[in-house]
């Protein structure tokens, strides 16, 4: 068989050249694609109450917190860690044998702590807390969790330590919960966790078994006490007010009688210097008259006769005052 007509060197070059372009273009595609997954890979999600942590060859570079899709250099240039920071979250500590129920020993162990008057109470408290700094949560300590029970313990026993026991079982347990939160994120913040914690709650207290009837009628003598207590100054608060209210009428009135008997007094000394003025223009006459008024005074009721002295005349007495004689006045004859 005869051979066909051999292609020219041109059309070799051009096929050459043909398969090169596209070798280059698949090669360029490839590339792009590989450097796309490459660049996704830098992508990253972060919802509400979730941070990043921004990592540039492991080491720490920074932390985000806005949420929303976001975008770093792709790994191994940089890495990132999302962690919760605004979850609460609570840890349970020990408990009170309740009914008969025998809790597990490592609960025991937890619940059993020491007052300051060498008593023993068994106790249970939930921690709530939350992640506040993300990087010492995540970067600076390897157990937060074991971290946070452990100093919670030792925050709450150190507590119960400094209180007595009817302060740990009744009244004082406000005061146990503010100072172990107090405590505990000193210590926490000493030991740099992150950890943030909101609250601590005693959940039972409870003394030994053996002696709980007798703490229980201890609690309930101290409940009867408070409520007596309560009754007393319900009643010092209805009391106080109405004796008061009546004193400061008694002064009312004692102010009232004050100032009569001085406007009277007044009175009185006003009329004597009044008299003692007549008196001083006709003595003889003024005495009379002082005399026969107070004759009528002593006695309202007799009929009194005057003499005339040195005479036989008897003459009956009328009143120096018309209204004493029970007539009218006359007036003087023209």
């Amino acid at each position: 068989m005869a051979n066909g007509p051999e292609p020219s060197q041109a059309e070799t070059r051009a096929r050459r050249g043909a398969a090169r372009a596209a070798f280059n273009a698949v090669t360029i595609l490839v590339a792009s694609a590989i450097l796309a997954i490459w660049a996704y890979t830098g992508l990253y999600q972060l919802d509400p109450g979730e941070a990043a942590i921004i990592l540039r060859f492991g080491a720490l570079d920074r932390v985000e917190r806005e949420s929303g899709l976001r975008w770093h250099l792709p790994p191994p240039l940089r890495s990132h860690i999302i962690m919760r920071v605004d979850t609460l979250e609570r840890e349970e500590f020990g408990g009170a044998e309740r009914g008969g129920e025998r809790l597990p020993e490592q609960v025991l162990q937890e619940a059993a702590m020491q007052t300051r008057d060498n008593n023993i109470v068994h106790l249970g408290f939930v921690v709530q807390y939350k992640i506040g700094d993300p990087v010492g949560a995540r970067l600076r300590v390897a157990e937060r969790r074991a971290i946070l029970r452990d100093a919670a313990q030792a925050a709450v026993r150190e507590v119960i330590g400094r209180t007595s026991i009817d302060g740990a079982l009744a009244e004082g347990r406000g005061e146990v919960e503010t100072e172990t939160l107090r405590l505990l994120r000193d210590m926490l913040a000493n030991y740099d966790t992150g950890i943030e914690v909101t609250s601590v709650q005693l959940q039972d207290v409870q003394p030994p078994p053996d002696v709980r009837g007798a703490f229980d009628d201890v609690i309930a003598a101290a409940q009867d006490r408070d409520r007596q207590i309560q009754e007393a100054r319900g009643y010092e608060n209805e009391v106080v007010p109405r004796s008061r209210g009546e004193a400061a009428e008694i002064e009312s009135q004692a102010d009232g009688y004050r100032e009569a008997k001085v406007a009277e007094a007044k009175g009185e000394a006003a009329r004597f210097e009044a008299v003692l003025v007549e008196y001083q223009r006709s003595p003889e006459v003024t005495r009379t008259r002082l005399y026969l008024e107070a004759m009528e005074e002593v006695l309202p009721k007799v009929q009194k006769v005057v003499i005339e002295k040195g005479t036989g005349t008897v003459l009956p007495y009328l009143p120096l005052t018309p209204s004493a004689a029970g007539v009218a006045p006359k007036e003087p004859a023209r």
